[in-house]
């Protein structure tokens, strides 16, 4: 169970991959809802496996301390995952509305501009959905900021990104403002907010260690107590009080984690 645990909290401090984050907005929206069954089923076995484990080593109350491991650890990695996407999800958008621009400002028009750049952007992003809206409704001679709107909706991550652009198109459109001017000014905004959030991340890199290492150090009692022959395990195993202990002290630790999670939460969004 110790073993199990220790694991648990150093998959916390691992940091996603440069590919992973990748992959994780480049798939296709398809495959990414095909795979979504199969992730809950894989978390909600590893959380089973981990209870049982903690049943046989510490008893019930090792049962419920696996199974909270398992829970936390699984929500943290999803909201890793998310904060990886939606970071890349802000550099395409960024770079596509560079590309809209350069189209524009060389002449095209809005939907031969969106058509092009769409085919340069990865399949799956808010930014390829929004531009590929874009020039379907240029085409059938609808409105591109409703064509934004409608992609908006139906996107799980940019979504907030499509809507800043479908403002921005429409404000263009009532008040007869050159779009290119428009859309990069929503450019820079994406840019900077892109910077800030890589900023705030890089800062409280050192605060989610410390909490991570501190959320390990009353395993680390544990195996010293072990080495040094107090039987702790035993303890809290099989005695009424230590199954107490046992719960009391994983709910603490359970809780500062959720408490420092939503304070670098709090952080980024404002």
């Amino acid at each position: 169970m110790l073993t199990s645990l220790m694991l648990l909290a150093a998959v916390l401090c691992w940091p996603p991959s440069p590919a992973f984050r990748l992959r994780a907005v480049r798939a296709h929206r398809g495959l990414r809802r095909r795979r979504k069954p199969s992730e809950r089923v894989i978390a909600a076995a590893a959380v089973v496996t981990v209870a049982v484990a903690g049943w046989v080593l510490l008893g019930p109350a090792g049962a419920v301390v696996g199974g909270l491991a398992g829970v936390v650890t699984a929500r943290r990695l999803r909201a890793r995952r998310q904060r990886a996407a939606e970071a890349v999800e802000y550099r395409v958008m960024a770079e596509a509305l560079g590309g809209l621009v350069a189209e524009l400002r060389a002449g095209a028009h809005p939907a031969a501009a969106a058509a092009s750049v769409a085919a340069d952007v990865p399949e799956g992003t808010g930014a390829s959905r929004g531009l590929r809206a874009v020039a379907a409704a240029a085409r059938l001679g609808g409105d591109a900021d409703i064509a934004l709107a409608d992609a908006a909706q139906s996107s799980s991550i940019g979504a907030e990104l499509l809507h800043r652009v479908a403002r921005a198109w429409r404000l263009a459109q009532e008040h007869g403002v050159p779009l290119a001017p428009v859309l990069d000014a929503v450019r820079r905004d994406v840019e900077a907010t892109a910077r800030f959030a890589d900023h705030v991340h890089a800062k409280l890199a050192g605060p989610r260690a410390s909490a991570a290492v501190l959320a390990c150090l009353p395993l680390v009692g544990i195996v010293l107590g072990e080495v040094m022959g107090g039987a702790p395990v035993r303890v809290l195993s099989s005695t009424p009080a230590g199954q107490a202990l046992l719960m009391v002290g994983s709910l603490l630790v359970f809780a500062g984690m959720t408490w420092v999670g939503r304070l670098t939460r709090k952080a980024v969004t404002g």
